[in-house]
């Protein structure tokens, strides 16, 4: 049986190109298409959500703006792929267990982190906070409601026992790190593709979202910068590193078959974890549909992109630090962080 490092490719489907003769990228394509005009029919002139942070206003603009960070992931992908095109890629549906228990594992996950994400709505409520999803109220969108330090913190460490630590403990007791995508077998490859992605991915960031982090005081980098990459590091990037990444991805190629589909699935599984957003409103069946179609349309991209990242280098820490940690979370969310902890030179404080 031949060892990874001598299989010379991978199996992306021949490239970008021949990922889109896949059905699964076909009837994806075809969902992202009906999610635009389903969102045309029912936002009518103005979406429901709270967005102080929207650099857009009315639901043409918002979907311009989700279709064209689509573009950019797809843009992303076809660089990964051509720095990626000399790799000796891994094979990672070989690091997951045999189709039946691959099965039953990945149908306990899914289990589990639904489970996780109905606990975390339930404490979270009871403590008066938001629910505990992937993400802490206000990120990316902004929120006029009241975060508070305690709150940023409980979810922080509430994320990362439940989708990171746990599941870590679990899993490692069965399988060594290179079964879970956490040992890098290139790590001079990994670095440059990183630092080409990270580049890329902040310069977008900078141009398009003009991120208040510059606004900032030399106080408040200091404090903010290093707050800000603590604890999204253990509420969101962990946790979908360990979650997704590491211990899905092999076991949704080994079950599909299929790079394109296992990429869409890392993408839904992605964006599910999302789906207690403090800005999601559930009161009306309108609503509640406008909420899932915005979910998918902010979230779905991305965390394909970072299944990409991962299926190319069997290294899942790649995406923590060329398209997570860093860039968007720093960059966008310290402002966010500096005012829930009421940093020096934060208005009112």
């Amino acid at each position: 049986m031949l060892s990874e490092s001598t299989r010379r490719r991978s199996r992306p489907g021949g490239g970008p190109a021949g990922m889109l003769r896949r059905r699964s990228v076909r009837l994806a394509a075809l969902g992202w298409l009906s999610g635009n005009v389903l969102v045309l029919a029912l936002a009518e002139d103005a979406l429901p959500f709270d967005w102080p942070a929207a650099t857009t206003g009315t639901p043409a603009e918002h979907l311009i703006e989700t279709n064209l960070a689509l573009a950019e992931v797809f843009l992303l992908t076809a660089l990964t792929w051509w720095l990626t095109r000399r790799r000796a890629l891994p094979d990672l549906a070989e690091r997951a267990p045999e189709r039946s228990i691959a099965a039953r594992e990945t149908l306990f996950l899914v289990l589990y982190g639904a489970a996780g994400l109905a606990l975390g709505f339930v404490l979270a409520r009871l403590a008066g906070w938001h629910p505990f999803g992937l993400h802490l109220a206000g990120s990316i969108y902004g929120t006029h409601d009241l975060v508070t330090p305690m709150e940023s913190i409980a979810w922080a460490c509430y994320n990362l026992m439940v989708y990171a630590v746990v599941p870590l403990v679990f899993f490692t007791r069965r399988y060594p790190a290179e079964a879970l995508n956490l040992r890098s077998n290139d790590r001079r490859a990994d670095a440059m593709l990183i630092g080409v992605i990270l580049l890329v991915e902040s310069l977008v960031q900078i141009a398009v979202l003009d991120p208040g982090i510059f606004d900032l005081t030399g106080r408040q980098l200091m404090l903010g910068v290093p707050l800000t990459f603590v604890l999204y590091l253990a509420g969101a990037v962990l946790p979908a590193m360990i979650f997704i990444y590491a211990i899905l991805v092999p076991r949704f190629l080994r079950l599909t078959g299929s790079t394109a589909t296992t990429v869409i699935l890392g993408g839904l599984t992605y964006t599910a974890l999302h789906i207690w957003d403090a800005w999601t409103l559930f009161d009306t069946p309108g609503n509640a549909v406008l909420s899932l179609l915005f979910l998918l349309s902010t979230y779905f991209a991305p965390g394909m992109f970072k299944t990409v990242l991962t299926v190319r280098t069997g290294n899942a820490w790649v995406h923590v630090w060329a398209y997570h940690a860093l860039a968007p979370h720093v960059l966008a969310d310290t402002p966010h962080i500096t005012h829930v902890f009421g940093l020096p030179g934060t208005p009112g404080h």
